[in-house]
């Protein structure tokens, strides 16, 4: 018999399943997973150029799509995060960014808060390939494509805990 954790109040629950106590329906949670594969997946290029036989991030984002899709368990995807969180503690720069976005595109399958961080990280990537006087644009840009791709049944989540959440993450969801 598998141990079962519930909802206590310490994390949004919004981003909390129906099943454990918060008001997240499976349906949205796969779509964040999506979405923030998306994202991931946009950025990626900056990890997989400095490193070609590494795909710890690639696959970190196949497996937030097949856990979406409902292929692979989310202990599957977990693995996943934490192979990715490697790949990119042994990189610097737009690379490791780039890393950190799939570890927590994937990452999504467990805690549907992790959403924000494959977005973040990914603004982050943009923001450190780029040039110091162009940084905050390429951020703004980034952020907007983003944005952009966010399907309607999780946009008004997605935007009110990029508000919530903004200045914690350094406040990049400015756009």
């Amino acid at each position: 018999m598998s141990k079962q954790s519930f909802y206590t109040g310490r994390r949004d629950p919004r981003f909390v399943t129906v099943r454990r106590g918060g008001t997240l329906e499976d349906s949205q949670h796969r779509l964040l997973a999506a979405w923030a594969a998306d994202c991931a997946e946009h950025v990626l290029e900056h990890f997989t150029a400095r490193h070609p036989g590494d795909t710890r991030p690639q696959r970190a984002i196949a497996q937030a799509r097949a856990w979406s899709r409902g292929e692979i368990s989310m202990t599957e995807a977990r693995q996943a995060a934490y192979a990715a969180h490697e790949a990119a503690r042994a990189t610097t720069g737009a690379a490791q960014e780039a890393a950190r976005a799939a570890g927590h595109a994937v990452a999504t399958a467990h805690m549907a808060d992790h959403e924000l961080g494959a977005a973040v990280y990914a603004i982050r990537a943009v923001r450190a390939a780029s040039p110091p006087d162009q940084r905050e644009q390429a951020g703004r840009l980034e952020c907007q494509w983003q944005r952009e791709q966010l399907p309607e049944a999780i946009r008004e989540l997605v935007l009110s805990d990029e508000e919530k959440r903004n200045k914690k993450l350094w406040s990049l969801f400015t756009c």
